[in-house]
């Protein structure tokens, strides 16, 4: 037979002769990472109600703060000091304004009144003004007095809820006996098409949940939501150029090392927790990179590589992993210490899938899981919101 030189052009509509060419790979482009769950990792508990409870306990503070703008005869001589919490306070404490070296002695109380002796011990004299921080030393007993009143803290119950995440799937009968390209079944290759979607909306709830203001706990018309990491941090939450952030912290609202640093400082002065975890978006990532923009750096002919990628920030408060989430508003950065934050699924409700009842021609069912945010002790934690995100 000769030769007749037949090009693959020459088969079109009408010579439909040559097999189809496509690839057995199916890409997926849509971002389903889950960053700060892989930070937390799985946690050792799960809970045990929809309603999960824990209890958190605080030492007697020895702290407090003039409340006063007015001083007889002046801030420098005043021996009847009103302070916002007279609790914290007994007879027999040393007590120091904050940023001075003198030593007050309290030998009175009365209503909100502390009656002291000024300059203890010959300490230098510091003049007084209303809001000033009182830093309480430690209490001098006397020698065969009788025993103080007793003091104690009150334990505090916390509590958040379980919030339901549901997908259903049906494939039909004729899908799954059809010969299919890039997968060898359609219902498993859509169970975990949705537990993507699953896994990345806790992670989304986790940050920015918010549960509902009345029966929070669920009804049949109310849908039960979990409270996230930005509802929860309340005390320390700084907002910079607006008067809303901690003395030091500059000025300016692009996110810097001194707003960072100045949050970490005000974070460690109020607990015993070590912020580990910073979580930001992809643009405060980028002002987080820009850190080490200003430090001297050296490179060799040889080096092909430019670096400027902070991973691991470490100050004088911690050494903290900087996790990117999709997730985090924009204007945000969160200070975390991980050790006191769990996300705990209900028992027997870890993400799971459950076969629907068949009512035709087609296989359903539903991917399931049930979780909840344990956020231990609000004080451990900061964020700094109001960033410039331009």
């Amino acid at each position: 037979m000769p030769y007749t030189g037949k090009s693959t052009f020459d088969a079109g509509s009408t010579l439909p002769e040559l097999a189809e060419d496509i690839s057995d790979i199916i890409s997926i482009v849509s971002p389903y990472e889950t960053p700060l769950l892989d930070r937390l990792g799985d946690p050792q508990r799960v809970a045990q109600s929809t309603v999960h409870e824990w209890i958190e306990d605080t030492l007697l503070p020895n702290f407090d703060s003039v409340n006063q703008t007015t001083f007889s005869p002046n801030g420098q001589d005043c021996t009847d000091i009103t302070v916002a919490n007279i609790s914290r306070f007994q007879v027999g404490d040393l007590v120091r304004p904050d940023t001075s070296s003198e030593v007050l002695l309290v030998t009175a109380i009365n209503a909100s009144i502390i009656t002291v002796i000024r300059r203890y011990g010959s300490s230098p004299a510091f003049t007084l003004t209303n809001g000033r921080r009182l830093h309480i030393i430690g209490n001098a007993a006397l020698e065969g007095a009788p025993a103080s009143a007793a003091r104690a803290t009150t334990r505090q119950r916390r509590q958040n809820y379980t919030q339901i995440f549901s997908a259903t799937v049906d494939v039909s009968g004729s899908m799954q006996a059809a010969r299919k390209i890039g997968i060898a079944d359609e219902l498993d290759y859509q169970k975990s098409e949705r537990a993507r979607e699953l896994l990345r909306d806790l992670e989304n709830c986790i940050i920015n949940g918010v549960a509902a203001s009345t029966n929070p706990q669920g009804t049949s018309s109310v849908r039960r939501t979990m409270d996230g990491l930005v509802k929860y941090i309340t005390t320390n939450k700084f907002t910079p150029g607006s008067g809303g952030f901690p003395s030091g912290g500059g000025s300016g609202t692009d996110l810097n090392e001194t707003l960072v640093n100045t949050a970490l400082r005000n974070i460690w002065e109020q607990s015993n927790g070590s912020v580990d975890t910073i979580v930001v978006g992809g643009f405060q990532k980028r002002r987080i990179n820009q850190f080490i923009a200003s430090t001297a750096r050296a490179y060799s002919p040889a080096d092909a590589r430019l670096g400027e990628m902070v991973s691991v920030y470490e100050s004088d408060f911690g050494v903290c992993r900087v996790v990117v989430s999709r997730w985090m508003p924009a204007d945000s950065l969160l200070l975390l210490d991980s050790s006191r934050i769990n996300v705990l699924p209900l028992t027997n409700r870890s993400f799971h899938y459950k076969p629907l009842a068949t009512t035709g021609d087609s296989v359903s069912g539903q991917l399931l899981g049930e979780y909840t945010l344990e956020f231990r002790n609000e004080l451990a934690h900061g964020m700094i919101r109001g960033l410039s995100i331009t």
